[in-house]
């Protein structure tokens, strides 16, 4: 009889490996969100989006102690075998992320963290906290206005955008109202869409300037087209073959969303990059 006990031992052994295997998938329809990535060996257990709620973060207090906006909530859980980290890891490692793209810490605990960015009339706010020693940990981000890839314009995130839809919309670009001479503030959203050409020598581009509907559609059809021009001789300028890349300007004609919100005038104000076939 041992080797019967053996044996099923053995199979449940497997029935149990199998069934960890599976329940450590990201959930079904479950992604994270472009602002951040994970902590490497954590898989995404929970996954919740709405396009407008409000959320109270625990450690904070005053003004900004309500958030309001688009909601995503999410949470992580260590994957078996993978190395484990502190709850207080897991916290810097969030601070120093929101920090690179200049956000600030609203408040931070040994497992608590809450973080605000804000760039060009944009605000995002982020609740980190950490459980169970570190094997879990909950991430909720509000979008209190409209931020597409404004914080996150890095040449992965652009690569993936092109890869799923064969074409990416770029907010971190920017220019005085009217005009079309490329502002200082717009130096590191270039760079990302030089080191994503650079990443693949193939990749061939229409750069297309978008405005709102504010003013005539003639001057929106010009300077839409000027400020795609602009952004095309700037990567020429950083070394970009000119044959690489095409400019055009459509104006009004193709808004993300309702011209009736300045909200969404600014998501409409954009470069969007398309990927010649």
């Amino acid at each position: 009889m041992k080797w019967y006990f053996k044996a099923l031992v053995l199979v449940l052994a497997a029935f149990i490996s199998v069934t960890w295997a599976q329940e450590e998938k990201d959930v079904e329809g479950g992604k994270d969100h472009p602002l951040f990535t994970r902590m490497p060996g954590y898989y995404l257990s929970s996954f919740e989006e709405k396009d407008f709620d409000s959320y109270e973060p625990s450690y904070l207090s005053g003004n900004e102690a309500r958030w309001e906006g688009k909601t995503t909530k999410l949470e992580y859980t260590l994957k078996a075998g993978a190395k484990p980290v502190s709850m207080i890891q897991i916290v810097r490692n969030y601070q120093n992320a929101a920090g690179s793209i200049g956000g600030k810490i609203l408040s931070s605990e040994t497992r608590v963290t809450n973080l605000k960015i804000q760039k060009g009339g944009a605000v995002t706010y982020a609740h980190v906290e950490a459980f169970n020693d570190g094997r879990n940990y909950e991430l909720v981000i509000v979008e209190t206005k409209p931020m597409a890839q404004e914080v996150t314009a890095d040449a992965n995130s652009l690569n993936r955008s092109l890869a799923a839809t064969g074409k990416v919309a770029v907010y971190g670009i920017y220019f005085d109202t009217g005009k079309s001479i490329l502002k200082p503030e717009s130096d590191p959203t270039l760079e990302e869409i030089v080191k994503l050409l650079h990443n693949d020598a193939r990749l061939q581009l229409y750069v297309v300037g978008h405005t709102d509907s504010v003013g005539t559609l003639e001057s929106n059809l010009k300077l839409s087209a000027e400020r795609a021009a602009a952004v095309v001789k700037a990567m020429v300028g950083r070394g970009i073959e000119p044959t690489r890349l095409k400019s055009a300007g459509v104006g009004p004609y193709c808004p993300e969303t309702s011209n009736k919100t300045e909200e969404g005038k600014a998501k409409n104000r954009r470069v969007e990059l398309v990927e010649q076939n």
